[in-house]
């Protein structure tokens, strides 16, 4: 982006900064000596990263890289099975991490492509068609509707010019343009009225104008950098992995280094069988198969969230949604439906709703005739083209069931004034029979200065003081509203003035009333609004529009709250004037930030992180591009979004719906919460194994072979956990706190219940063992005895795993109440898992694998009793927890 304020200086300067001139245009050497020097007028293509490149840095994850080395290790001292496993599970991670990231799109690719392909410029005093990308600075360029603007330009000539820029600006109603200097040093990008800039549309009149920025350095451009520079967001997700990972390996290795060196030290076994017996403690403890049952969660939830039309871009951002704590929405387009409508009108000195009928009203249906004549939009099979303004006034009168066809046959056009920004006025002529009807549509204050008459009930009187006054007090009113307020009036004339001049014509008329207009919120976003406060979400407006027409959207929508004052509103300008330190410290007291560029936004966002606060940004424009990147999850519009936004973001709206979002949230909770299930799962089920060894180890026990921990963890962690996964949410989800960025997988009571489950589940282990070889079934053979007692640990520790997955699927609530047997996919697991832990035993071709022996009944019914035992002791103290929780 330039540094240099084109806007404040005067053409004939520019003309000769840029060598160039406004009739002849540049020199077809000099275009090409400058593209040579500046480069092509293009955005720069960011850097890609390969296939192998993205497979490899699945692998920097600390706890991956510990599994690897685990599976080295274990393939090193003759474990292959084990190796296979670990690696089978860190392979899948990994393919799983860069199928992903290969569906994401390029947002600065896709900026690229927004360019327009050729533009009319003058080269040598002709006009000729040029490639966009061979555009420079200085080159003369013609502008007119339809046409996307190729480069910044510093406007020569402006004949009714109207640009729409809601892509860059956020500003839904298209901008007036003029050639006029600015005298404001430092205005907004909405409000360089003399510029026109890369990549948005004329939608009105023509234009010439003189490239001053191409490439990188047009506003684009600057957004494109903005892009380039912003790093992506670690999601809450991710940053508990790493720290739990290295959290449990650390506790791990220690682990295991205490009990190679207890075993070294008793010298009961040689140092190779220690060292084994070492990794199969590391191998129960590490929760090797969380990382892939974390991104089956999230692929199901994904799955889940695109039924409900919210895409997600990135697997880890379906978790962020559940601790968004701040929603940063953009107001064009996502707040509102990005559509002019009519919502009042005004005839006979009275405020009319758009949906009362103009029948029967003489006044009214004189309004409505005025402005469908008084219109430039096309009616097509598509739909209506034109001005957003204009083809709200037509919409109106389609609404109205009114005959626009018969009316058009009826009155043609024979003349025009077009609309000019200086007078602000547009007049048509029509025919009339063997009259002519001379309609005048504009601005309030313009208009009415040119009326003497007011069509009062169908008969035009003379526009007294009082009318005039009364007419001014309805537009302030109106305009306090955040409308957009044009004024209609007419006369009737026998023949078409000789010279059709604003003096000759706009003189003299009948006022006939007033139209109002907004932008207006879509209508289920107001209850969305307070869906997510009632979550304990804080919903925000960041536009580029005007503050008063933000402030009244976000009124209506309830953002603003009635005890929230003007204190609550800020400009992007106010937001410059304060330092980004003292703006951490206020930007809670703001909910509508108006007129804001995208370094605003992007500021806005870092303001509310550094406070700590998970924060969801939406958008659909360019300029929303940097602040989506930026945020901890980025949401862009599907339908009305720019492809910049949707390559930019994490999660995109395929019904551009504000009430998906809320949805999405719900979605984002629950996985968490599942995640966090199936998390206390795994971690209780290993601490009671990693226990359970040790306690064998120093009691010189007989340990678990390899083979039955590989066996343990493969049938009991894996089908539930992931089974787990797929719980319905639990009711009241939405109604509590968001967890925000402070809490962990680990918070909530799940850390303790993970530690007093653990060890609950490995005591009664190690009893049962005891019992076993209290009372042995083969007295007097003592192999017998203690492959009876390790069968009978083997098979306990697996059956109460299964047993105490029941147990966590809610933390405080009874098993007895939240439906058990609701999630039929658990069931099947669970039912699975069982078989497959019983058929070891049962299956005499089997025992000899895996070092157990044959249970009788009276065995059976001691292994049972001490597995379902987990469910009274969980009860329990479930129990408890919710009578202190109750006083608290």
């Amino acid at each position: 982006m330039s540094e240099n304020k084109f806007y404040n200086q005067n053409i004939k300067e520019l003309l000769v900064q840029f060598s160039s001139d406004s009739q002849r245009g540049l020199s077809e050497k000099m275009a090409q000596d400058r593209l040579l020097s500046d480069g092509p007028n293009a955005l720069n293509q960011a850097k890609k990263t390969t296939l192998l490149q993205k497979f490899v840095n699945q692998f920097k994850d600390f706890m991956i890289a510990i599994l690897a080395v685990a599976a080295v290790i274990a393939a090193m001292t003759g474990e292959v099975v084990d190796a296979v496993f670990i690696l089978l599970v860190v392979i899948l991670n990994a393919i799983f991490g860069v199928f992903q990231e290969s569906k994401a799109e390029d947002a600065i690719a896709a900026l690229k492509k927004m360019s327009t392909p050729n533009a009319n410029v003058r080269r040598d005093g002709k006009v000729v068609s040029v490639p966009a990308d061979q555009l420079v600075a200085g080159d003369i360029v013609l502008l007119e509707a339809g046409d996307i603007v190729p480069a910044d330009l510093r406007l020569i000539e402006v004949n009714s010019l109207k640009i729409e820029e809601a892509a860059l600006t956020g500003e839904s109603v298209p901008v007036e343009k003029s050639a006029a200097i600015l005298k404001a040093k430092n205005p907004g990008i909405g409000d360089r009225h003399n510029m026109a800039f890369m990549n948005t549309n004329v939608t009105y009149g023509r234009a010439v104008g003189m490239i001053v920025a191409t490439g990188m350095k047009t506003e684009v451009g600057h957004i494109a950098s903005m892009l380039e520079q912003t790093d992506e967001t670690a999601t809450p997700l991710q940053i508990n992995l790493k720290q739990l990972g290295k959290s449990l390996t650390y506790l791990i290795l220690f682990i295991s280094v205490i009990v190679f060196a207890i075993g070294m030290i008793k010298g009961a076994e040689s140092w190779i069988n220690m060292l084994l017996t070492a990794i199969s403690i590391a191998v129960a403890a590490i929760p090797e198969g969380l990382p892939a049952i974390v991104t089956i969660t999230l692929a199901l939830g994904t799955g889940r969230l695109a039924k409900k039309n919210a895409l997600m871009r990135r697997l880890a951002a379906v978790e962020t949604l559940g601790s968004t704590e701040i929603i940063g929405s953009d107001k064009t387009g996502t707040l509102t439906q990005n559509k002019m409508t009519v919502e009042k009108y005004v005839v006979n000195n009275q405020i009319f709703d758009a949906t009362d009928p103009i029948q029967k009203n003489a006044a009214a249906e004189k309004l409505a005739v005025v402005m469908a004549l008084n219109n430039d939009t096309k009616m097509t099979e598509d739909g209506l083209l034109g001005d957003p303004t204009e083809t709200a006034l037509i919409s109106f009168n389609e609404k109205q069931d009114q005959d626009l066809e018969r009316l058009f046959d009826k009155m043609p056009r024979v003349a025009e004034i077009p609309f000019d920004s200086e007078r602000k006025l547009m007049t048509t002529v029509n025919k009339n029979a063997a009259q002519y009807l001379i309609t005048v549509k504009g601005a309030p204050d313009e208009l009415l200065r040119r009326t003497s008459k007011i069509d009062l009930n169908g008969k035009a009187v003379a526009l007294t003081e009082e009318n005039r006054q009364q007419l001014l007090t309805i537009n302030h009113e109106l305009a306090q509203q955040a409308l957009r307020v044009l004024a209609f009036a007419y006369q009737n004339v026998k023949e078409v003035p000789g010279r059709l001049t604003s003096k000759a014509v706009e003189k003299d008329l009948v006022f006939v009333g007033f139209v109002a207009m907004i932008d207006p919120e879509r209508p289920e976003v107001a209850q969305a609004v307070e869906q997510a406060r009632q979550a304990g979400i804080r919903p925000i407006m960041i536009t580029g529009d005007h503050k008063d027409t933000a402030a009244a959207i976000a009124r209506r929508l309830g953002i603003l709250t009635a005890q929230q004052g003007p204190e609550a509103i800020i400009t992007g300008a106010q937001l410059d004037q304060i330092p980004d330190e003292q703006f951490e410290d206020k930007v809670a007291q703001y909910s509508v930030y108006a007129r804001v560029a995208p370094e605003h936004k992007v500021k806005i966002v870092n303001a509310w992180q550094k406070c700590g606060k998970t924060v969801a940004m939406t958008g659909d424009g360019v300029n929303d591009a940097p602040a989506l990147k930026a945020a901890d999850i980025g949401i862009a519009m599907g339908i009305t979004g720019t492809e910049v936004s949707k390559g930019a973001s994490d999660m995109v709206l395929a019904d551009d719906n504000f009430v998906t979002i809320v949805n999405a949230v719900k979605e984002g909770r629950t996985v968490f919460s599942n995640i966090q299930k199936a998390l206390q799962y795994l971690l209780s089920s290993n601490l009671a194994e990693v226990m359970t060894l040790f306690v064998m180890t120093i009691l010189g026990w007989n340990l678990f072979v390899p083979v039955m921990i590989l066996w343990i963890n493969l049938v009991t962690d894996t089908f539930p956990a992931i089974a787990l996964g797929l719980e319905p949410a639990e009711p009241g989800i939405m109604d509590r706190q968001p967890r925000g960025k402070e809490s962990s997988f680990l918070s909530g009571g799940v850390g303790s219940a993970i530690i007093w489950q653990g060890i609950v589940q490995s005591l009664t282990v190690l009893s049962v063992y005891a019992l076993a070889l209290a009372y042995p079934d083969h007295a007097g053979n003592n192999e017998l005895v203690h492959l009876d007692a390790l069968t009978m640990a083997f098979m306990t520790l697996g059956l109460m795993q299964l047993v105490n997955a029941f147990n966590v699927k809610s933390i405080y609530q009874s098993i007895f109440k939240v439906n058990p047997f609701a999630n039929k996919y658990f069931n099947f697991a669970i039912l699975f898992s069982l078989l497959s832990m019983a058929i070891v035993v049962l299956i005499p071709g089997l025992n000899g694998l895996f070092h157990v022996a044959d249970l009788n009944s009276h065995q059976w019914l001691i292994v049972l009793a001490a597995s379902f035992s987990i469910v009274i002791v969980v009860e329990v103290v479930k129990l408890f927890e919710r009578l202190i929780l109750k006083k608290k």
